[in-house]
């Protein structure tokens, strides 16, 4: 049975940097994919205003999500300003409520920066509210109560490693070497990050980078190329392990 998944992050580019390869598998499998990003990256650019450089990351995000027939929204929170509170909660609740989630795809709970953080307390704590006929959300034309908790997943934090440099290591990893391609042409899209990564973050190429990251995970996997994930295990969110039965083939256990 084709499922509704949903990938929400922070950040446009965020997701296609640790999680795109194994969205481009679900996708070709027929699932329906639909990627979030909590902020349109509106503080991503020391050229551009907030609102310039929020339009054309709104575009990226959107022409990277049309590579693999998956839809494209923004949460619109701000950069900086991503915080787990019962409004924003809400906010998130009705998303999930939207797109009808089953699965879900999110930060990891520790990384390096605060609006990852938030977005995977936020994204966990809608997962169990979204169920709730009685959580009204407060938007025109809401959407129904999901029939169950989906089951939620967390991507790998940024590099693998907490704040403090200490590995987080994946329950399994996704082997996406075939996939690679697509990734990096995904990832591409998002060209307006370039130069800021490089003046902010010390990163001359995102691209590479990326590939590094996730060729470091293909070694701990035994393959070429691989993205990590854990399942949340907490009560009373969903036991079976969906993600990894979906994909089956590709799934590596450490």
């Amino acid at each position: 049975m084709k499922k509704n998944i949903l990938a929400i992050h922070a950040h446009p580019d965020d997701i296609e940097i640790l999680a795109a390869g194994t969205l481009v598998q679900l996708a070709a499998a027929g699932h329906k994919i639909t990627i979030v990003t909590m902020s349109p990256g509106d503080c991503g650019s020391d050229i551009h205003s907030r609102e310039e450089i929020a339009r054309i990351r709104r575009g990226e995000g959107a022409r990277s999500a049309a590579r693999i027939g998956a839809g494209y929204r923004c949460a619109e929170f701000s950069d900086m300003n991503i915080f787990s509170d019962d409004a924003s909660r809400r906010r998130v609740v009705e998303i999930l409520r939207q797109v009808a989630a089953e699965l879900v795809i999110t930060a990891s709970p520790v990384d390096y920066l605060c609006d990852h953080e938030a977005t995977s307390q936020l994204v966990r704590d809608a997962c169990f509210a979204a169920m709730i006929p009685n959580y009204a959300t407060g938007a025109r034309d809401a959407a129904p109560p999901l029939r169950a908790i989906p089951h939620l997943y967390f991507m790998d934090p940024i590099g693998g490693v907490d704040r403090e440099g200490r590995p987080v290591l994946p329950e399994f990893f996704v082997n996406v070497a075939a996939q690679m391609e697509t990734k990096t042409a995904m990832l591409a899209e998002h060209a307006s990050q370039r130069e800021w990564l490089l003046r902010h973050h010390g990163i001359d190429d995102y691209l590479e980078t990326m590939k590094a990251w996730t060729r470091e995970n293909g070694r701990r996997a035994g393959v070429e190329y691989a993205e990590g994930f854990r399942r949340y295990k907490g009560h009373p969110y969903p036991e079976s392990p969906l993600l990894q039965e979906l994909l089956s083939s590709t799934v590596v256990r450490p």
